[in-house]
């Protein structure tokens, strides 16, 4: 894919944070490349009998006062249990907003909350 000469300047121009985040959102029910890549692995999890099930954007939750947050998926475990999974290109891009919301669902919600990093052999998860 060939960048414009406007997109090469806005990236030139980020700082380095910047640069590892994405230049906007996907729009709804649409998959950045992580997020795909993490689906396959969900789908393998699913044909080994690991996880019953998963669905991309199922949910949204009221966290407060206009305020909300959507897990990029959510998955029931073979025993039952039903799992947030936030899919995160690296901790680095990792905003504290996001961060205080995960912690909130949480708290308010008898679900395991957990953002997912690609890792060299797979991928790392942080638990809230």
């Amino acid at each position: 894919m060939r960048l414009t000469q406007e997109e090469y300047q806005t990236l030139k121009n980020r700082n380095p944070k910047q640069r590892l985040q994405a230049l906007g959102r996907m729009k709804k029910g649409k998959r950045n490349k992580t997020e795909e890549r993490y689906e396959q692995h969900l789908e393998l999890q699913k044909r080994a009998g690991e996880i019953l099930w998963y669905k991309f954007e199922a949910v949204k939750f009221r966290v407060g006062d206009k305020c909300f947050w959507s897990p990029d998926f959510m998955v029931m475990t073979a025993t039952g249990l039903l799992e947030c999974h936030d899919v995160k290109g690296s901790r680095d891009v990792f905003e504290d907003d996001a961060r205080v919301k995960m912690k909130a669902v949480a708290e308010m919600f008898p679900l395991r909350v957990i953002a997912v990093y690609p890792s060299g052999s797979g991928w790392d998860i942080e638990e809230f």
